[in-house]
């Protein structure tokens, strides 16, 4: 609770991990509200208030998982909406001024992105969503310790993660009112 709002307000892009990786947490403590408490409430050095607001908290998010049917894999609509934003932002930045070091950064990218696409499998999202992806997946193939699979993506990663750094940041920007996205100036 007090992790995911600190990086709500300072990273979108560190957010949305943090949250994927509860939701696998979740998963595989197999949404036990008694495992969630031992593993990641109890440890908290905080008085026993504070580990009740983040035992409710996790369990909204296991409640969403439940409603939204995403027991076994999947994520929550809350973090694919943040992505949609942000690729609606992402083709902004593609044609307005505003843009212009965005676009070199993508430019980077932009050529990996078909082999990026075979590599995770999916044909059907967004650039935005897909480097989010390929992201969690270098993550994911770290802890798993496969190390063939997290090189293959990271490689890749050395070029997705500045894009999304560029475009988290200026979504906070646009966010908080620091950046008028049509500003001539």
């Amino acid at each position: 609770m007090d992790i995911a709002q600190a990086k709500r307000k300072e990273n979108i892009a560190e957010y949305i991990l943090y949250l994927w990786q509860l939701e696998d947490m979740f998963r595989a403590l197999q949404f036990s509200p008694e495992a969630i408490y031992s593993q990641l409430v109890a440890p908290r050095e905080v008085d026993e208030e504070q580990k009740h607001l983040f035992l409710l908290w996790y369990m909204d998010i296991v409640n969403l998982l439940r409603k939204e049917g995403k027991e076994q894999n999947g994520h929550l609509e809350h973090t694919l909406h943040l992505i949609a934003d942000m690729h609606n932002l992402h083709l902004q930045l593609m044609q307005l001024p505003i843009g212009e070091k965005y676009r070199r950064q993508f430019a980077l990218l932009e050529p990996h992105l078909p082999r990026l696409r075979a590599m995770l499998q999916k044909s059907d999202i967004s650039d935005t969503e897909l480097s989010f992806r390929a992201l969690y997946a270098t993550i994911l193939y770290r802890i798993k310790g496969d190390e063939q699979r997290a090189q293959a993506i990271g490689d890749v990663q050395e070029l997705v993660s500045p894009v999304i750094a560029l475009l988290a940041d200026m979504y906070g920007k646009v966010e908080r009112g620091e950046v008028d996205l049509f500003d001539d100036k």
